[in-house]
């Protein structure tokens, strides 16, 4: 019952800016039109015979019922509101008549008239239109002689009313250049589409009640109305907050990810390869878990992963990097450590214990023979083994000072080869068939530099040694 009536409300009721204060003269002319409009009508009622038919103290009992329904407004949107206000003017249109509908929407609304006078103008002369329209169609639809007859009734009212604000609100918006026609209509469709089968039931028993029992019924039935409308206003609030909280983990998010990229571009003050290499995996092992079906998490995830994946190769000693001969087997050692400080690093910073715990992993083999903890198959992490397969082949596709890069095909070859030994099967075909109809620059890694605003010339780079006999495949 509390998620009824659009209003406008683009122009805040309360702690009204300065901006807001001047009104365009369009504006103001079509607040001086509607309310002569709105006064039109009511004369017309009079001269044709209308009055307060009802009891003046059962109009004035709506009335207050209007205000105190009118400061419980829930925002549904930057230019609407929803308030159970427009269901006591609408039980006194369908009961009392038109006038009397006019008079209750417009009392509702009296307590907002202050700065811009413009606003409060068309807020009621809205209200009081649709009210009287409302009350109007109520009464030609003829006597109501049964309870079906009252829901036909009652639901033309309704469909009335909310149709009438809803065009006048779309009018007021597109004047004030608040928004779109369209944009206001679908913000409010859902409201005035729930008008007819939330609305009717409602004046349907109140009529009732208020024919069978007393008119003083009417008091029984606003108190739960306005239950309804706190529960809908608690439910906006969590909405909103959840929202807000959704917003924030989204900029925690960008903000992980611009850390990831910093820490990468740290790196590349050491060695520039290392930072167009990370790239390049990164972007491998995203499309990697997006082949395997993984969710869009386990996806960013890898993509976070394969950015830092190197990231130890800061703490390794210097020299080690750009030396320009082979390595010695205590530098291959040496080499080795930068997964374990890699882990090291990152474990140290807030929500990254997942990613380190990856970068650690991320030289095991499936056959218990890498490094550092010697872990084997299903006991390295996913992300760990992904990771693998995107570095080794990067790294075999990449130029080095000492050799060439390998043709795309010989290196998917080599991890074909080192199936159920270094790499994991299921990672290795989601990555083969990734390729396999790829372009020639993805095959290349050349988006890599570009992703990081590098170069496509790197200094040397230097791979992982070779482990059990097999080749290097990873750096």
């Amino acid at each position: 019952m509390g998620e009824m009536q659009a209003i406008l409300t683009r122009f805040q009721r309360r702690n009204v800016a300065l901006s807001d204060l001047v009104v365009p003269a369009r504006v103001t002319a079509f607040a001086v039109a509607l309310g002569g409009a709105a006064l039109a009508l009511a004369v017309s009622f009079v001269l044709d015979g209308w009055t307060l038919s009802g009891p003046i103290w059962a109009i004035a009992l709506l009335a207050v019922i209007a205000v105190g329904a009118e400061r419980q407004t829930v925002r549904i949107s930057p230019n609407a509101e929803i308030s159970v206000a427009v269901l006591p003017m609408l039980f006194a249109g369908v009961i009392y008549g038109p006038l009397a509908a006019m008079v209750v929407g417009a009392i509702g609304l009296l307590p907002d008239f202050g700065r811009p006078y413009a606003r409060w103008l068309i807020w009621t002369s809205m209200r009081a239109i649709a009210g009287g329209v409302a009350g109007l169609v109520a009464t030609y639809m003829g006597e109501v002689d049964s309870a079906g007859r009252l829901l036909i009734v009652a639901a033309a009212a309704a469909l009335a009313e909310a149709m009438v604000d809803a065009v006048l609100g779309a009018i007021t918006v597109a004047l004030r250049r608040t928004g779109s026609l369209s944009g206001y209509m679908r913000s409010v469709r859902p409201v005035v589409i729930a008008t007819v089968p939330l609305y009717a039931p409602v004046i349907v028993i109140l009529a009732y009640a208020h024919q069978q029992v007393s008119e003083w019924s009417i008091l029984l039935f606003f108190p739960p109305a306005f239950a309804a409308q706190q529960l809908h206003r608690l439910y906006r609030q969590e909405r909103e907050v959840s929202e807000a909280l959704k917003q924030a983990n989204e900029r925690l998010e960008r903000a992980n990810l611009s850390f990831a990229t910093a820490l990468v571009a740290t790196l590349d003050a050491r060695d520039r390869y290392t930072a167009g290499h990370s790239a390049t995996v990164a972007v491998y092992a995203r499309d990697i878990a997006s082949r395997m079906g993984l969710g869009p998490e386990k996806q960013q995830l890898a993509y976070v992963c394969g950015l830092v994946h190197d990231i130890g190769k800061i703490g390794l000693p210097p020299g080690l990097l750009d030396k320009p001969g082979a390595l010695t087997l205590e530098e291959h050692r040496q080499m080795q450590l930068h997964s374990e400080i890699g882990e090291g690093i990152l474990r140290k910073l807030d929500d990254y214990g997942d990613i380190a715990k990856i970068v650690r992993h991320h030289h095991e083999r499936i056959d218990g023979e890498g490094y550092p903890d010697r872990v084997r198959g299903e006991d390295i992490p996913l992300v760990s083994r992904i990771i693998a397969v995107a570095d080794a082949y990067n790294a075999m596709t990449s130029d080095r000072p000492y050799r060439d890069a390998m043709p795309s095909r010989v290196a998917r070859l080599r991890l074909a080869q080192a199936v159920e030994s270094q790499f994991d099967t299921a990672v290795v075909a989601a990555f083969e068939a990734i390729l396999t109809t790829a372009t020639d620059e993805y095959r290349a890694g050349l988006f890599g530099e570009a992703a990081l605003g590098l170069s496509t010339s790197q200094p040397r780079g230097l791979e992982a040694p070779a482990l059990v006999g097999l080749p290097a495949y990873a750096s």
